[in-house]
């Protein structure tokens, strides 16, 4: 009776027609992946074409004065694009991986991003992550609302019950039937991402692909209890679309609009200008008081002394450093806000599956907000490397034509933090077995009457 059960699911016309929908979705989301990994890789090889050619023109063009060509000078660091953040893009589409910046105030460089159609980035990248969260849960209501309802309402019901001996046993078989397919659906698309993708087999992509299963599992958990309610197919429906529309849509807004309002960060706008204007105030000031601020900033520098010619770069590096350092409360209470507001979203996101599995995601992917968070801290070190190396150069003047430039290459800044498997596969567990107990109650409950 199974293999009758499974040949009439699959040969069903609306069954192929939404397999093949979402396999060829699926499809597409890789090549948008593949779109996305190529551009990622094609802006690391120019940034490290463009970071030599770069030096080299302006060392040339600028021989006597050190202060003068670190002025133009950019050096890069790039914010590793792992291939699994193809299949989840996240934080990446708005945040730049490849970060440039000279030695002058680092406030007013760390935000500069990638110009983008602000239409597409509202609009979002169709990645894989977005077919698995917004379509295959409509594929699993097309699939399920109506598995018994339908054969109730057409009178078929009664044969069926006379010829099974358990029904809740065949009511169970449908669903695993359903699953079954959904599931070798997944596994086709995440092994051909593999393939397209360059995707190594390894543990990330085994967790990517187990929290894939239990979202899925859980979409049929949900419909596993409503169908269990033993309501008509209309009704099964539209429950079922408007627990979709709140869980994908009005919910995360809503949560949204919440964290956004509980945790107000500062423009980046406005701590660029904060920082811009620390600076140029700082040209109308007493050199002493500049200086005597810097040199408690870096005290290994305060035998240069307070210089006497109206203009030097000594001091004019130390108004840029004055700059960073005055924007410094407002830079740190970003970072605290962008934490806070990251915490609470792991947190709140523990309640609500749809949110947890693409925070998931994207943490397995290495794009989503810790990620930026830690880019960011990474870029002020690497520019605090840069200002210790060049600062004493630049106060002795030293000879341009000295410096080894060529051994300033690109660097790269890899996230190697670890997914935490218990944060991410329990709170899915937990959900599918809250739906899934008084879903089997309710069958076995109406079993007689069925």
């Amino acid at each position: 009776m199974l293999a009758l059960v499974f040949k009439n699911f699959i040969r069903s016309k609306g069954t192929k027609v939404g397999l093949w929908f979402l396999l060829i979705i699926g499809f597409i989301s890789l090549l948008i992946g593949q779109q996305f990994q190529q551009k990622q890789n094609k802006n690391i090889t120019e940034a490290a074409v463009y970071q030599k050619e770069h030096i080299v023109r302006n060392a040339s063009f600028h021989k006597d004065e050190m202060g003068l060509l670190l002025y133009y000078v950019k050096f890069s660091l790039v914010n590793k694009t792992f291939p699994l953040n193809s299949l989840a893009i996240g934080q990446r589409d708005v945040n730049p991986s490849v970060q440039s910046v000279t030695i002058r105030g680092l406030e007013g460089q760390k935000y500069d991003s990638e110009l983008n159609n602000p239409s597409n980035l509202l609009l979002g990248n169709l990645d894989f992550s977005f077919v698995l969260l917004y379509l295959f849960p409509l594929l699993i209501v097309a699939f399920t609302y109506n598995i018994v309802s339908e054969e109730k309402e057409s009178g078929t019901w009664k044969i069926v019950a006379t010829q099974s001996n358990n029904t809740f046993f065949y009511i169970l078989k449908l669903f695993c039937i359903r699953i079954l397919s959904l599931i070798v659906l997944l596994t086709i698309i995440l092994f051909m991402a593999a393939l397209l993708l360059d995707i190594p087999f390894k543990s990330s992509l085994l967790t990517f692909y187990i929290i894939s299963i239990l979202y899925i599992l859980f979409w049929f958990a949900v419909c596993f209890f409503i169908v269990s309610l033993q309501k008509d197919s209309n009704f099964n429906a539209v429950i079922l679309l408007t627990i979709w529309l709140f869980l994908i849509i009005i919910l995360p807004a809503a949560i949204n609009t919440y964290i956004v309002n509980k945790y107000p960060v500062p423009e980046a706008l406005e701590l660029t200008l904060k920082q811009r204007n620390a600076y140029h105030e700082k040209w109308d000031m007493d050199k002493k008081t500049t200086m005597d601020k810097f040199y408690r900033h870096y005290p290994q520098f305060k035998n240069y002394g307070i210089p006497a010619q109206e203009f030097s770069w000594l001091w004019y590096y130390a108004m840029q450093q004055m700059g960073d350092d005055e924007s410094a409360k407002q830079s740190e209470e970003l970072q605290e806000k962008l934490k806070q507001r990251n915490q609470a979203s792991q947190t709140i996101a523990q309640f609500i599956p749809t949110l947890h599995t693409q925070i998931q995601l994207n943490e397995i992917a290495k794009s989503d907000l810790e990620n930026q968070l830690l880019f960011m801290q990474k870029t002020k070190a690497f520019h605090e490397k840069l200002r210790l190396y060049f600062y004493p150069k630049i106060f002795d003047n030293a000879a341009v034509a000295k410096e080894n430039w060529s051994k300033f290459k690109v660097e790269t800044f890899e996230d190697n933090s670890q997914t935490n498997l218990a944060k991410s596969l329990l709170p899915l567990l937990f959900f599918n077995l809250l739906l899934i107990v008084p879903g089997w109650m309710n069958f076995r409950k109406n079993q007689a009457v069925m």
